[in-house]
């Protein structure tokens, strides 16, 4: 790396010629305009409500995993224990046992958001901080060992039998190779996305970042599939087929009143995943869901801001055929409430993440 590179190898720069580590608000500022005017056509500013009409909120913000996962077929979905503030450490183990759930485990919140206070929990120690350090009602959810992750887009108009598949992302978890020579740490160094996230995988892994690996040997160093977390997104919408489609369709119609929404899908291989094999729904999310497909480097801000204004628009077409159907939107003042819920809800969030 010249001084040149090395000059502009800096999250400042990183950030600003790569939209993808933009703010939110930076991203969605000029496409605003668009979901008022979907706004004005539902006659409401909270139609999203609408969408999923069991899921709060339609799944638009603080949704309770708790309440969504029994809405999904036992045999896909991981299996996981529920736990409520104030929180007993020792209960939340003796649950565990009762459960047969062996480590290593997933703690959650179980109102979540961009992958914060979650975190893998590898002994009876971990659990116990987990426990006495939550600031939101939780989860802990049995590890799933497939090796893949992709999101799933799914949509479905109330008056069709048959949803479609609308974007499909694969994330590839932030990862090391060992060269025999440099420390992990200096090999993430020089990794423009691992670079964004130092500090939170310093914080994680502290003096185990000064290991040498062996040339060849790989290291994960975040198992998350989240983009927030250093995951690399990666558009796969073209593997989209009749039979995925058939798959996917199947099971969201067994989710009681779910029209939109992004699955979380680890699986073993890809046409097990097809078949409908050996594969695990991390999470169900709903009105919310942004079509991450977007964040794959290669796409343009003007690609994401298309996909997204897509997306809205069959969101307001599904919720303004379901309250059609007598499915209520949210009254400005639960509207209100809504996002107030929502400001206190990240503020924890964010203190249970490192």
């Amino acid at each position: 790396m010249n001084s040149f590179q090395r000059f502009f190898h800096q999250p400042f720069f990183i950030r600003l010629f790569n939209w993808e580590y933009w703010s939110f608000g930076a991203v969605y500022a000029c496409i605003y305009p668009v979901w008022f005017l979907l706004c004005l056509r539902a006659r409401s500013f909270f139609f999203f409500a609408a969408a999923n009409p069991r899921i709060r909120n339609g799944g638009f913000l603080n949704e309770s995993k708790e309440e969504i996962v029994p809405m999904i077929p036992e045999e896909w979905h991981p299996r996981t224990a529920f736990f409520a503030l104030p929180c007993n450490a020792d209960h939340v183990l003796a649950e565990l046992q009762r459960k047969g759930l062996s480590y290593p485990l997933m703690g959650k919140p179980n109102v979540g958001g961009r992958g914060r206070g979650v975190k893998v929990l590898g002994s009876d120690d971990d659990v116990r901080a987990y426990a006495q350090t939550a600031f939101l009602d939780f989860h802990i959810q049995e590890y799933v060992p497939y090796k893949n992750e992709v999101g799933i887009f799914y949509c479905r108009y109330p008056d069709q039998d048959r949803g479609s598949i609308t974007g499909i992302v694969e994330k590839e978890f932030m990862s090391v190779t060992g060269d025999g020579v440099h420390s992990m740490r200096e090999l993430l160094l020089k990794n423009k996305r691992a670079l964004m996230y130092m500090e939170s995988y310093e914080t994680i892994h502290g003096e185990f970042l000064d290991t040498v690996l062996s040339k060849g040997e790989k290291h994960v160093i975040s198992p998350f599939g989240n983009h927030a977390r250093g995951a690399l997104f990666l558009d796969v919408s073209h593997r989209t087929d009749e039979m995925l489609t058939e798959t996917i369709d199947a099971l969201c119609r067994q989710i009681p009143d779910f029209y939109y929404g992004r699955l979380d899908v680890r699986y073993q291989s890809w046409e097990e995943l097809k078949a409908g094999k050996h594969f695990a729904i991390i999470e169900v999310n709903g009105a919310g869901s942004e079509p991450t497909h977007i964040y794959d480097p290669k796409h343009s801000l003007f690609f994401a801001w298309k996909e997204i204004v897509r997306h809205w628009i069959i969101l307001n077409r599904i919720s303004r055929q379901n309250r059609r159907k007598g499915h209520p939107y949210l009254s400005l003042r639960e509207g209100i409430e809504m996002f107030r819920e929502n400001k206190a809800l990240s503020e924890k969030l964010d203190a249970m993440t490192d």
